[in-house]
């Protein structure tokens, strides 16, 4: 009796062999792109301007990201990313959780209806000019608060918190209930510690959502100082914003002298290198995220 179990058919084998080489293309087709920018931002001008694959720097040089560390808007955007980054995540995070947990219990009055008006504007929405005119009338155009308090809380986030929480035994609140404690107290001692995994993963969403915003700040901000990153790398990159782009011009006769697509290259790698170093340890909540919280009730 021949043992058959765990051995894969000729077919099978060919179809694995089809999905490796179709995604292995497909990955070269998105790994290239990045390889060949970063190729670029280490060559020297008349090394990045020739023919043929540029898969390895040629005539290597640093002056292309001395130029970029020396623009000062590249630092003011930078600080901006960040302290956008972590107060917007945590703001995000706290009121999301305190909208959906009241969202998720059964007793609150035409709970139903709120959770369709959330939905509703996961399909529909007030349109560019009527955003822009409220924010106008707010008072928040060019103000740090507009890049974080219109997306305060993400429809689709809190509908995953609240089916979360939903999720979670209601025997373990009907016992805290018993003894005395409030809604506030169950939630913050007894929900929040064992729902870290959902509150991770909408954080993590909420900071990579962040850190690569840019057009919310190019419609309400016009003061240099409180732009970000991303809108910095837009008006350098696609723009070409002599504002922006604050490096000496191209000098055949100076060796450090580099050109503007060099300058761009550099300046693509500066913006995206860090959230690049952080996504590989993040993905597997992101994968989480998706299963977790599945839509119920």
């Amino acid at each position: 009796m021949s043992m058959t179990i765990g051995k894969k058919t000729t077919g099978e084998k060919l179809f694995d062999a089809f999905n490796v080489a179709v995604l292995s293309l497909f990955a070269i087709t998105c790994i290239y792109p990045f390889i060949n920018v970063l190729s670029i931002s280490f060559s020297t001008p008349s090394a990045a301007n020739a023919y043929g694959l540029k898969l390895i720097p040629k005539d290597f040089t640093l002056g292309a990201y001395k130029a970029v560390f020396e623009n000062k808007y590249i630092w003011i955007g930078y600080a901006n990313t960040i302290v956008r980054t972590v107060a917007g995540t945590f703001l995000n995070v706290v009121f999301t959780v305190m909208c959906a947990y009241p969202l998720a219990k059964r007793y609150l009055p035409n709970r139903n209806f709120f959770t369709f008006l959330f939905v509703f504007t996961m399909f529909f929405s007030g349109g560019l000019i009527p955003t822009y005119l409220l924010i106008k009338g707010m008072g928040l155009l060019d103000s740090r608060w507009v890049l974080i308090l219109p997306g305060l809380i993400n429809a689709y986030t809190m509908v995953i918190v609240r089916n979360y929480f939903m999720s979670l035994p209601e025997e373990i609140e009907e016992s805290a209930k018993m003894d005395g404690a409030n809604d506030f107290r169950i939630l913050f001692s007894i929900v929040l510690p064992v729902s870290m995994p959902i509150i991770a993963t909408i954080a993590l969403w909420y900071a990579v959502a962040h850190w690569n915003a840019w057009f919310d700040a190019l419609l309400y901000i016009s003061d240099p100082d409180k732009t970000v990153l991303n809108t910095v790398l837009r008006k350098i990159v696609i723009e070409g914003s002599s504002q922006f782009q604050s490096f000496d011009t191209y000098d055949p006769a100076k060796t450090e002298s580099v050109t503007p697509d060099i300058i761009k290259s550099a300046t693509i790698m500066v913006a995206t290198t860090p959230i690049l170093l952080v996504y590989p340890f993040i993905q597997k909540y992101f994968v989480k995220g998706v299963l977790v919280g599945s839509l119920k009730g």
